[in-house]
């Protein structure tokens, strides 16, 4: 494997995201040094967003979230580079701003470097997968002994409150 391990998504988890609604071109990777991508975190946010958690060995997490539209400031908030640097309640994140979408990295005050984060969220690269693809999910069973949609008459009761 490249020298990227840790950092690439699996194909089938990427399709797993796709089938809850992440746009495949808001899914990216980061290398954030001393941290790979939790891969049971990977999933859509907000309408069509991509998000993932970042964990080191030692149990800390960095967030990925990746979404549509401007960036929205809060807290104390500066211009970095074509970025933003953020700290606001305990957290910092920085902010790397593409033309129709926003990347932020986001963790406690301190755990990572601002350099670092800076570093990683700009360098933030399309996923491309890696593996086999996802297996379709399995067709739904039709039962004989249960009515079909709209066959289903109503349950009358018998017998005492019926």
């Amino acid at each position: 494997m490249s020298s990227r391990r840790g950092t690439e998504l699996s194909r089938a988890v990427m399709d797993l995201a796709r089938r809850q609604g992440a746009a495949p071109e808001l899914m990216y990777v980061v290398d954030l040094p001393g941290y790979e991508v939790s891969e049971q975190s990977v999933g859509v946010i907000n309408d069509d967003g991509f998000g993932a958690v970042y964990t080191s060995p030692d149990g800390k997490r960095v967030e990925l979230r990746i979404d549509r539209g401007p960036y929205v400031r809060t807290g104390t908030c500066e211009r970095d580079g074509g970025g933003w640097y953020a700290v606001n309640g305990g957290e910092q994140e920085y902010v790397a701003v593409r033309k129709d979408h926003h990347i932020r990295l986001i963790c406690p005050v301190g755990q990572v470097d601002r350099a670092v984060l800076k570093q990683a969220a700009q360098g933030a690269r399309p996923a491309t997968g890696t593996g086999p693809p996802a297996p379709s999910p399995p067709a739904p069973v039709e039962r004989g002994d249960l009515p079909r949609n709209g066959d289903a008459a109503p349950i009358r009761r018998r017998g005492p409150g019926g």
